[in-house]
């Protein structure tokens, strides 16, 4: 069995996963409400049964484990539009999606659609604390303001607050595309708690520096372990000339 070729191997795909995470990082870093990634890497321990020495028996591979996202903040930017919030501290929106379940997401586009509901910009209502959609009397529209604490009203009262899910454990916060995050455990902050910034969106969290830094360091890794393949192949060349000359 070609045991260090196996963990190179190892190694290498490591290597390729995080350049996956960065590059997407890198393409999301316009994307509002986009929060970075970062992989977690798990030691597999593999133990032979023989070894020429004992220190030789355990073999450790680099096992992909997940990724999680990173939850800092983006910085708020101005929209023009009242309707459109930034969150301030942690926390989702809760939203419906197409197939009935709930989904969360940071990008805060808010709008009212022609069913007269408060929806994102792609068009899943905005869920109240109750778990319902928040729907809007047309003729009260153009009075309609949310409040720091998602209370949603127009001119004749309140009409219901959104919903601030958040969740203990972030590590069970796992994208679903098109900015948005399935999530299991949360739950909803009460009004005294959330705290929202209207007329504006949250930017993403990634620094392209910091991600152009992270891409150099893995391919400088990619080519130290080329570098050793080949080191290795070259040892196994050397070893079957000098055992055919023995031969």
């Amino acid at each position: 069995m070609d045991i260090p070729g196996y963990v190179l191997l190892s190694q290498e795909q490591a290597l390729k996963r995080r350049m996956d995470i960065v590059a997407n990082n890198m393409a999301n870093s316009s994307t509002v409400g986009f929060r970075r990634e970062q992989p977690v890497f798990h030691e597999q321990v593999e133990r032979a049964r023989e070894a020429m020495v004992s220190d030789a028996k355990p073999t450790s591979f680099v096992l992909d484990f997940r990724a999680i996202h990173d939850t800092s903040a983006g910085a708020f930017q101005p929209t023009g539009n009242p309707l459109d919030m930034m969150i301030e501290g942690p926390g989702y929106l809760a939203v419906q999606m197409g197939d009935g379940t709930s989904a969360y997401t940071r990008a805060g586009f808010v709008k009212v659609d022609d069913g007269g509901q408060l929806v994102t910009a792609g068009g899943q209502p905005i869920l109240d604390e109750g778990g319902s959609a928040i729907s809007v009397p047309t003729e009260e529209v153009a009075t309609l303001a949310i409040g720091r604490d998602g209370t949603v009203s127009t001119r004749t009262g309140t009409i219901g607050r959104i919903a601030i899910t958040v969740f203990d454990d972030e590590t069970g916060v796992a994208p679903r595309g098109d900015g948005m995050m399935n999530g299991t455990g949360g739950r909803v902050l009460p009004a005294e708690q959330t705290r929202l910034w209207t007329g504006g969106v949250e930017g993403s969290d990634v620094q392209p520096i910091a991600e152009t830094t992270a891409m150099i360091d893995i391919l400088r890794s990619y080519q130290s372990c080329i570098h050793m393949a080949d080191s290795l192949n070259d040892m196994r060349k050397h070893c079957l000339l000098y055992t055919s000359r023995c031969v």
